[in-house]
Parts: structure tokens; sequence; C-alpha cells
């Protein structure tokens, strides 16, 4: 291993090299390939309490003052100084051998920056190295390949990182380190997806995941991608968030990507979960029930995400997720829907169409509230206050109509949906099991003229005030 201290100065831009030849005693002579060089002061702060967390995700590789600036006084509550550590997979092709670490700073409220080049998963073990992680407030993720980050899951190194977080500090990157920093990680480790790619068949061989690296508060169920909207990465996104939708590999039945764009963007994460947008746009990407089809080697067909565009200064709130202010976009046969980027949101409370709320009795068709008159996209709100609440809504369908029901449960129940005929017989149901997991059905009139239908929400387990809410389209 090489150790390099830089020092800086009291005058701007003078800075001295101390190149020590020495190995560190403490790390054995096989870790050659972890290459440190340390910028600021050579003296870590000693602090007991830290306000965060706080994350920044990037949509390249390059610090972004502004958020890191948040970031750095969220973590210190804008008093004293803080020591920062940037791991990188690679050494930099810039002039400087550390850009993360002069941008970070140049920034107040920093007391050092540590900048480590680990190219082998074996030195994530090296104690030097995981000493300055736990020594610091700010682990900042370079841009490269997410790959080698993936190798660390179950080193000393992942652990280290996790303390950082753990004790109020925060964590962050650009590109691929906007990636490690999601739940569930699009690894490239196959090779780079690209959007037709996986649209055609969203388990190409280059979709590949890693789970289990990071968990951050708040920040559950999500998978991040960077340089969004220059490299057309929407539809790739789509594809990650079905596939890990059928493969179970997030939870409730439910998965939100995550696209920050190139030159600038930046989403800052407070420790409540409140995001906030710089430089340029992200989107979030919410798929919140089963792909109509994700098959290996078939195109993938999954209607009605729910997409929310983040201008510069607009909010997500990742801890309370909304359940409006979204545009809706599909994939049909590997196809996605026009204009992804862009759309009229849905305004909050009535999903672009018409509304009703429930008004108790309707445990029964004979009570069923009417929702005949609405018109399509239309939203059904209620709750399940008992753990035998029924709630029945009304409906009408044309003939060759299909009516289209999906519905967002809470965490509190467990709910089930059915679709019924006049009569009261079942035609269809949605019963997934466990609380907070999405029910969606869709049921096609082939008879003549216009039938009377009704959509009946079902407590299973669990009652509580929180509401479910279930959109009905009829096409």
């Amino acid at each position: 291993m090489t150790v390099r201290l830089l020092h800086r100065s009291a005058a701007p831009g003078a800075i001295a090299l101390l190149t020590l030849a020495a190995t560190l005693s403490a790390v054995p002579a096989a870790h050659a390939t972890a290459d440190r060089i340390r910028l600021g002061s050579s003296t870590d702060v000693s602090r007991t309490n830290w306000s965060g967390p706080a994350f920044t995700m990037n949509g390249d590789g390059a610090v972004v003052p502004a958020s890191m600036t948040r970031a750095i006084d969220a973590i210190r509550a804008s008093t004293g100084t803080l020591d920062v550590v940037v791991l990188a997979g690679s050494a930099s092709s810039s002039g400087s051998p550390t850009p993360e670490c002069d941008a970070v700073m140049a920034l107040p409220g920093v007391n050092s920056c540590t900048s480590w080049t680990v190219t082998s998963a074996a030195d994530a073990g090296n104690a030097q190295l995981n000493a300055d992680v736990r020594n610091a407030e700010f682990v900042y993720f370079a841009g490269g390949d997410q790959c080698r980050y993936a190798a660390w899951k179950g080193t000393p190194l992942q652990a280290s990182v996790q303390s950082v977080v753990a004790k109020g500090g925060g964590s962050g990157g650009g590109s691929a380190g906007t990636h490690i920093n999601s739940s569930l990680v699009y690894d490239a480790c196959q090779g780079s997806a690209a959007s037709p790619d996986a649209l055609a068949d969203p388990y190409e061989q280059a979709v590949s995941f890693t789970a289990g690296m990071f968990n951050w508060p708040n920040y559950a169920n999500t998978i991040n991608d960077s340089h969004f909207v220059t490299r057309d990465r929407m539809g790739r996104t789509m594809a990650f968030v079905a596939r890990a939708i059928q493969d179970g590999l997030t939870t409730n039945g439910a998965a939100w990507g995550v696209g920050v764009e190139q030159g600038g963007g930046s989403l800052f994460i407070d420790k409540n979960g409140l995001a906030t947008e710089y430089g340029q746009n992200a989107y979030v990407v919410l798929g919140d029930h089963q792909p109509e089809q994700a098959v290996s080697g078939r195109p993938l067909t999954f209607s009605n995400y729910k997409i929310w565009r983040l201008a510069p200064g607009s909010t997500y709130d990742f801890k309370n997720r909304p359940a409006c202010g979204y545009y809706r976009r599909g994939v049909t046969n590997g196809v996605a829907d026009a204009n992804l980027y862009d759309g009229t949101p849905e305004s909050c409370g009535t999903s672009g169409g018409s509304a009703l709320s429930e008004s108790e009795p309707n445990d029964s068709r004979s009570t069923a509230n009417d929702a005949t008159a609405l018109t399509s996209p239309m939203t059904l709100t209620g709750s399940m206050n008992s753990p035998s609440d029924r709630d029945y809504y009304k409906v009408s369908v044309g003939s060759g109509q299909t009516a289209t029901v999906r519905c967002t449960i809470p965490s509190a129940y467990d709910a089930d949906l059915y679709f019924m005929d006049s009569s009261g017989s079942t035609l269809t149901r949605s019963v997934n099991s466990g609380a907070g997991v999405a029910e969606s059905l869709s049921y096609t009139r082939t008879a003549s003229g216009a039938g009377t239908y009704y959509v009946d929400v079902e407590a299973y387990s669990g009652s509580s005030t929180a509401p479910y809410t279930c959109t009905v389209t009829k096409n």
C-alpha cells in the first residue's frame, strides 16, 4: 500500500506533498493495490454527536457543491467540521489523482478528505482503510464500476460504511457511486444494460443485481440509476423495477426506480427521508403491481408505471411515499410509451379522472357506494376500520370494455380485492399475502350493453384508519 499525505496550508492553493515510502505496519504487505491520499488536517475530528444521516445521489461522478454542502451542514448541524472519505475502485483519469477530494476541500465545514483507491476486493479488509472510514462522517463513492463496489459486500469495509451512517454521518456518490447507495443495486457485473435490450428481455444477461449491500433509512425498495436522460435509461429502469417485483427482490410488491440526470444533477436526502433535487432533473419510477409479462426471453409488458419528474428545487418524500403527483407510462411487448421523460401530473386526490371516498355503511352490495357516474380513471379511497370490514363500490362496465382495478394498501393491514357481478358472484379476485401488499385485477365484459359490477375491498388481517387507494380504469 502506498501512503501519501497532502496538507493544505493556510495560504490559498499552497499544497505541500509529502511522500511516505514506509508501509504502515498495521497493513499486510499483500495489500499493495490500496492507495491513500489525504488532504487537509492529518488529525480526525473528535465529536460525540452528529446530526445526520444525510445522502447525496449524483447523476455523474463529480461532486455537486450545493448538495454536498447541504449534506455537510446537516451532519455537523452547521457547527464545527467533519472528515470525508472518498472510495474509488480505479485510479482517477483526470489531471488530479483526487478530483472528488479537491472539490470537497473547497467547501466550508470540512476538516479533511482522504481518497482511497481500492482495486482489489481483498483490500476491503485493510486496517488503515477501515479506520479512516469509521473515523469519517461522510463516505463518497466515486464514479467508475459499481461491480467493484458490490464485491465489498460482506467485508469489513461494508460494515465500516454502515457505521458512518449509523452514527449520524452520511453516504453518497456519483454514477457508479449512486448505484451502490440504493437498497437494490444494479451491479453491471455482466455488462452495461441498454434500455432497448432490457425492455426486449428483462432477464437478459446484463440485467444483474446485488441485494443487501446498503439499506439506508427511509430508502427501502429503491434501485438507483444515473446519466439518466442523456443515456436514455428510463426504459432499463422500468425493466429493473419489473424484475425487482417479479423476483421478490423488494418488499410489499412494489419497487421505486430513482434516476438522476448528469451535468450537475444531485438528489439530496435528509434524515427524515425528504429528498430535494439540485442542478438537473431526477425521476422516481414506481411499479406497484405485478408485471403483466416479465419472463426470460420475452419482451416486457408492464402497465401504469407512476413517474414523478423532479425539477431542480422540487422534493420527494421517501419516508411517506406520495400517492399522487405522478404521470403514467407503460411498456407493451417491449415497446415503451412515448414521452417517457415528461407528462402532466395527475392531481392529488383525483388521479386525473374523478374520485370517491367511501361512506359507511358500505359493507354489502345493497349499501355500496355508487361510482357509476365517475369518469375513468377513477380513484376510490377508504380504510379497513375493523378486521372484518368490507367496502363495496358499484361501477359500470360497457360491452367490450376491460375494467382494471389496482389498489395500494397501507402497511397497517392486509386487504384483498374482489370483482363481482350484479348477483354477487365473484368474477375475479386478487388475494396477495402480506400487510401493505398491493392488489390488482382485470375483467373484460363481453356481453352487449353496459353491466353493473361491484368492487369489494375486504380486510384479511389487521385494521387501521390508514387509507387504501384503488384506481379503476376502463379501456
